[in-house]
């Protein structure tokens, strides 16, 4: 399988994981924070790449840095700033996914169910951020 066209995006601060909705006296509401963060990533990506609407399926990964706890060792700390470390305490990779996936709706592609191939890991680093990468596959062809 070959990939054609590949996107990058960095988006920084820490990762933001999707919430779930929330029921208030109004109806069900997505919390502010997860709206504010899927804003975040729609805005960036348009600023950087435009509105792409790529089409056919897309092999996306997403590689989350979060920062390192201050509680930690120094020895460990540095460890974890020069090394790569994985972050294994809270927020689910895919509610991660979830949140930047959803945010590229309309945006890099017409939706996100066109996603056939997914990559998430989580990192610790000295700058928070997430990095996306998203292709276009080459179909199989009989």
């Amino acid at each position: 399988m070959m990939q054609m066209a590949i996107y990058n995006l960095t988006i920084p601060g820490e990762p933001v994981s999707k919430a779930r909705p929330r029921v208030g006296v109004g109806g069900a509401y997505t919390p502010a924070k997860t709206k504010n963060y899927e804003t975040l990533v729609k805005e960036m990506f348009y600023y950087t790449h435009g509105s792409l609407l790529l089409d056919g399926p897309i092999f996306a990964v997403i590689k989350a840095y979060f920062p390192i706890p201050k509680s930690e060792s120094k020895k460990k700390r540095s460890l974890m700033a020069t090394e790569i470390y994985y972050h294994t305490k809270s927020k689910d990779v895919d509610n991660i996914a979830k949140a930047i996936l959803d945010s590229l709706n309309g945006v890099a592609y017409h939706d996100d169910k066109q996603v056939a191939r997914l990559v998430v890991e989580k990192f610790y680093s000295e700058t928070p951020r997430v990095e996306l990468m998203l292709s276009v596959m080459e179909q199989y062809q009989n």
